[in-house]
């Protein structure tokens, strides 16, 4: 027994009649016949009485109406309740991110969403680089924001933040008048830099494309970290414009571009090509992209 059956003997219930049934339900009258024959068979009883040319409900039929019209808008309440679900975003997202991105890119495309969706629950899984990658594609995370280019053919990436790696200093250091430095400049003086990951990588490359031998003072696993001991005048480092611009409102540190050398800190949003995106999913890539893909960290 299905819906469709349910319907028909609906009609017939109602109107006491199988013509007009049938032109209800654009069916021909031996149709709407044998769809009600068929349920009585299944239930084991008669349902409508059709002697002496009329139709009535018989007692066992009027039992089974109520359960019939009590299952048809059970089954209406339920299509209601899902296509609301699917206008109203809701559910959980989890977004893999490292350090810089979680203090510094998406705070605010979090906040907007919320604001927007305040249902839907986020989760963020603080990771490396690497681990982000290997997040998403092992789908612990339905997201993660990771610099690109990202080479990985299982992976999506829409580029959300425009960034760039710039020197901070102390704001008594001698390089923190400058606005912009050569990367010779560097060189006399202690070097704070990232323990590993892609942009330990690009400042390494740097440095070796101009034969420059570096006094590497410390290596920190944490930008956050690499700052506080900068404005403790332990040394100088390399991070992110839009990491930096905190502390240079604040008058913390100094920042200087490089002059005759750019690395590039571009982030994404990444997520598996061949997942199925939910519509809190949808929105959240909306959200980022419309907050953060037209701007650049360095105006």
């Amino acid at each position: 027994m299905d819906f469709d059956q349910l319907e028909t003997f609906l009609e017939v219930a109602r109107n006491l009649s199988f013509s007009r049934a049938a032109e209800r339900r654009f069916r021909t009258q031996p149709a709407i016949s044998a769809q009600i024959r068929a349920m009585e068979e299944e239930v084991g009883a008669r349902l409508l009485d059709r002697t002496g040319g009329k139709v009535s409900v018989t007692a066992a039929g009027k039992v089974f109406l109520a359960y019939v019209e009590s299952a048809l808008e059970a089954r209406r309440a339920a299509i209601r309740a899902v296509a609301e679900a699917d206008r109203v975003p809701g559910g959980e997202l989890v977004v893999a991110a490292n350090e810089g991105s979680c203090l510094h890119i998406l705070p605010e495309v979090f906040a907007e969403f919320k604001r927007s969706y305040p249902d839907v629950g986020i989760t963020v899984k603080r990771s490396e680089t690497r681990e982000v990658i290997e997040a998403v594609i092992d789908n612990s995370a339905d997201f993660g924001v990771a610099a690109m280019p990202i080479t990985d053919k299982r992976i999506t990436a829409v580029p959300i933040h425009k960034d760039e790696l710039i020197l901070i200093t102390p704001t008594g250091h001698p390089l923190a008048k400058f606005k912009e430095i050569k990367v010779s400049q560097i060189a006399d003086y202690p070097l704070l830099l990232p323990k590993m990951g892609r942009t330990r990588d690009s400042i390494d490359r740097m440095f070796d494309e101009r034969n420059m031998k570096v006094n590497v003072s410390m290596e920190l696993d944490s930008s956050e970290l690499l700052k506080r001991f900068v404005s403790a005048g332990v040394g100088i480092g390399f991070c992110a414009y839009s990491t930096a611009l905190g502390d240079l409102r604040l008058g913390i540190t100094a920042v200087a571009r490089l002059s005759d050398a750019q690395i590039r800190r571009d982030m994404a949003l990444v997520f598996r090509k061949d997942k199925a995106l939910s519509r809190a999913a949808l929105a959240f890539i909306d959200i980022a992209v419309r907050l953060k893909s037209p701007q650049t960290a360095r105006k």
